[in-house]
């Protein structure tokens, strides 16, 4: 007798045994298709915010184009746009500046962080301004301050109430100094505005900070909000480390601005285009 079987050649398979699926790959969910809203945290369903881009839980204003801003608010078919063209020299020559310039173009098809031009709202002919976070932050360069400037001086030559909705993230810095010298230069345009009697109205978006807050955005005879839109100068860390104090936790909201005379009323955003038509036409709109 041998002390070792010998081994089958073959496996021997159970003909009862149980069939085993292969893994299959997850299905993919394109990342276009829902956003998670930075006030409630919730995961909403891109369609579910609508053309105005609210939160369906909590009414959080998300951040929309100018292109969708100007289809919220003026009358249709009435916006004539102005003051295209325009190009910054780059003073600085700033490494990659044209480039990335030509870059946030192609993706916006905006050729600056404003747009510009004549519109209507309710029937009232007034000059447009509306700015762009999508367009490096709707940073204030030397080409955003002379279409606005320009824009106001339109609105003095043609009596026009002046309409301006903002957002920026400050100076452009690629520009220097160049950049600072817009608030000076719009503020002299606004002032011109004023002193012939006529209305400016402020509207302000998140995020308006910076020389845009330190300048033409509070110079509005009414200034409007957005809800809980950021609007402030330095940072909130900035100005902690600064002063050595705890800020609160709305700090630089538009409600805490409201509550401190920096702001005349908040508006949402469905109630945005009546309001404004409301006051143009207390304030003699044509």
């Amino acid at each position: 007798m041998a002390l070792f079987s010998k081994k089958d050649k073959y496996i021997r398979i159970n003909p009862n045994r149980s069939a085993i699926e292969a893994p299959q790959p997850k299905p993919e969910v394109p990342d276009e298709l829902f956003s998670q809203c930075p006030g409630c945290k919730h995961t909403i369903y891109q369609k579910d915010l609508g053309s105005e881009r609210l939160c369906p839980k909590c009414g959080y204003t998300f951040r929309i184009s100018a292109v969708e801003r100007l289809q919220l608010t003026i009358d249709p078919g009435s916006f004539i746009e102005l003051f295209t063209g325009i190009e910054t020299k780059d003073p600085l020559k700033f490494p990659n500046y044209k480039k990335k310039l030509a870059t946030v173009r192609e993706l916006t098809g905006l050729d600056e962080a404003v747009l510009t031009g004549t519109a209507k709202i309710g029937g009232h002919k007034v000059a447009l301004g509306i700015m762009d976070s999508n367009f490096i932050m709707a940073s204030m360069g030397s080409v955003v301050g002379e279409k606005i400037t320009r824009l106001f001086e339109l609105a003095t030559e043609e009596k026009l109430p002046v309409v301006l909705f903002t957002a920026s993230g400050g100076a452009r810095m690629q520009e220097g100094i160049v950049s600072l010298m817009q608030m000076a230069k719009i503020s002299a345009a606004v002032q011109r505005h004023s002193k012939a009697g006529l209305f400016y109205l402020t509207v302000l978006t998140d995020p308006t900070t910076g020389g845009v807050t330190a300048s033409f955005a509070m110079e509005g005879d009414i200034i409007i909000a957005e809800s809980q839109a950021l609007v402030g100068f330095a940072g909130r860390r900035v100005i902690e480390s600064t002063v050595r104090e705890q800020l609160p936790d709305n700090f630089q909201k538009a409600e805490f601005l409201q509550e401190h005379g920096f702001v005349d009323v908040i508006v949402q955003r469905s109630d945005m285009r009546s309001t404004i038509a409301d006051l143009l036409a207390f304030h003699g709109g044509k």
